[in-house]
């Protein structure tokens, strides 16, 4: 059984994020009262009382830079949250956030979306996943909250 998984965001781009977001704003941290936000660089839920920010992120205007692709009009930014200091990253492999429908995106290596698919139950992510990469032409999944449409993480063939 082939196992995927979930990529943070990278230290450097956190650094980079940190200091001025994606949107050229610079983060504005604060403390997080009740927790539970989908935290990008470690990918887990906050804590209460955590010092967190919400910044803007262009997952795919990234990706190609560093793969010369050109995402044309499907380069978008959104809001991640992510810890307002450096924090340790994940802490296992399992896939973060399955628990509520999510969306997976297909993207091939010139950045163009060749599909999606709805995922509603935690053990349908691997499944998802195999099919989603059985396509040749797939270069890489993001995995996006159905509510928001939000990135959460990226997925990139092994």
């Amino acid at each position: 059984m082939t196992t995927y998984t979930a990529r943070p965001i990278t230290a450097p781009v956190l650094k980079e994020l940190r200091a001025l977001d994606d949107a050229g704003r610079p983060m504005v941290p604060r403390t997080d009262e009740e927790g539970g936000a989908p935290l990008r660089c470690c990918l887990r839920r906050s804590e209460p009382g955590e010092p967190i920010a919400l910044v803007s992120y262009a997952p795919l205007r990234r990706w190609a830079a560093q793969t010369g692709a050109d995402p044309g009009a499907y380069d978008e930014q959104g809001p991640v949250f992510l810890h307002a200091e450096e924090c340790a990253g994940p802490q296992g492999d399992a896939l973060p956030f399955t628990r509520a429908h999510r969306v997976l995106r297909r993207y091939s290596a010139d950045g163009r979306i060749l599909g999606g698919r709805l995922v509603e139950a935690p053990e349908d992510f691997a499944p998802a996943l195999t099919e989603a990469f059985a396509d040749p032409g797939v270069a890489l999944v993001h995995v996006r909250a159905v509510e928001y449409g939000c990135f959460l993480y990226e997925v990139r063939r092994v």
